[in-house]
């Protein structure tokens, strides 16, 4: 794996970010939607677990480090246009915050 080549192919914003989905490895289930830059992702992918840039923070975190709900990396994809990123993990505890399990779970009934 060439870390400088997988970064090459990755068209980051304007403020160095990128988006990148989490979904659970096993059943498919989309967890959550975070940033990453790129230390973010060659932190993610030479340790294999999880890390984000948080822009209300301004900091690289890794996820699980003070909730202990860890994201450990199975899957890296880049999709066609090199802009959004799909990560396939093994989630332990819940993804969001808020303690759900994703962050979708605000479902909006369509009549």
């Amino acid at each position: 794996m060439n870390i400088t080549n997988i970064l090459s192919q990755i068209a980051w914003s304007a403020d160095g970010l990128v988006p990148a989905i989490a979904q659970d490895a096993k059943t498919g289930e989309v967890l959550m939607l975070a940033w990453m830059n790129r230390e973010a992702v060659e932190k993610t992918l030479a340790t294999g677990q999880a890390h984000y840039w948080s822009r209300s923070r301004q900091k690289l975190w890794r996820k699980g480090e003070t909730s202990g709900h860890t994201q450990t990396l199975r899957e890296f994809n880049i999709d066609c246009d090199g802009d959004t990123l799909l990560i396939k993990v093994d989630q332990i505890g819940p993804a969001c915050h808020t303690g759900e399990k994703t962050c979708f779970f605000n479902e909006i009934k369509l009549s």
